[in-house]
């Protein structure tokens, strides 16, 4: 696994960020740096998705990166036939994805997409998941994908859907991030580093707080919805269609 240094050394002007080759290489080093709980947050996913899926329909991984959550599904449903379909905008991380398949058996119901989610068709969908992805589309996107994905789900279905969030109250989003770049500084990376992909990620990740993810999910037609999982400004949410 390589050592994210993607943003270590001074630069004139810093870049929005891209989920290019670059950053591909390094993934899984910054998300492990990156992203409170993440692995925690992977297994217990693949758990909910082998508890709701159902023979016939298919699980929908939305943003899926190079696979760890897929990876993680594939283990969970060892021995059962089912059809997954992964979708990432980003070619680096499909074909990363592509490549660690030929690693596994069982993969033959796995369909990796290359295309925006807003574009991806949901249909018999028993499971749908959204890992910190949500908060890179555009704002006037995020209902329209919502209510695809409710309109596309079975009944009994489950959207779990993960995302960097906000607080509404400005004491409270201030102790978040001030805790959030204490966990960075604890991994190693150094305050240029934190200060610079902020930067990159400025006006690219667009957070939103809890109640306007619940809002929109409510919305969309769900009626049960929970927090499952929550440090700080990492959110973990579940919503189930009846």
């Amino acid at each position: 696994m390589g050592k994210d240094r993607v943003f270590a050394g001074k630069k004139n002007r810093v870049k929005p960020f891209e989920f290019n080759k670059e950053v591909t290489k390094v993934f899984d080093d910054m998300l492990n740096r990156s992203v409170p709980l993440y692995g925690e947050s992977i297994n217990r996913q693949s758990q909910l998705a082998g508890e709701f899926y159902k023979n016939g329909s298919r699980i929908y991984d939305l943003g899926c990166s190079h696979g760890n959550l897929g990876v993680s599904i594939l283990s969970q449903l060892k021995g059962r036939t089912f059809s997954m379909v992964a979708v990432d905008s980003s070619r680096p991380m499909i074909e990363k994805y592509s490549k660690r398949l030929e690693e596994y058996e069982n993969t033959k119901g796995i369909f990796l997409v290359c295309g925006f989610l807003e574009d991806v068709i949901i249909k018999d969908a028993s499971v749908v998941l959204i890992n910190l992805t949500l908060q890179f589309l555009d704002l006037e996107k995020r209902d329209y994908l919502i209510k695809k994905i409710y309109q596309g789900m079975n009944p009994g279905g489950i959207l779990v859907l993960t995302e960097k969030t906000i607080n509404a109250s400005k004491v409270l989003d201030d102790l978040q991030t001030k805790f959030y770049n204490a966990f960075k500084l604890e991994n190693g990376y150094s305050r240029l580093e934190i200060s610079q992909k902020r930067d990159a990620l400025e006006k690219v990740l667009i957070p939103e707080t809890i109640e306007t993810h619940k809002n929109r999910i409510l919305n969309a037609g769900f009626t049960t919805f929970d927090t499952w999982l929550k440090w700080f400004n990492f959110t973990s949410m579940i919503a189930i269609k009846r």
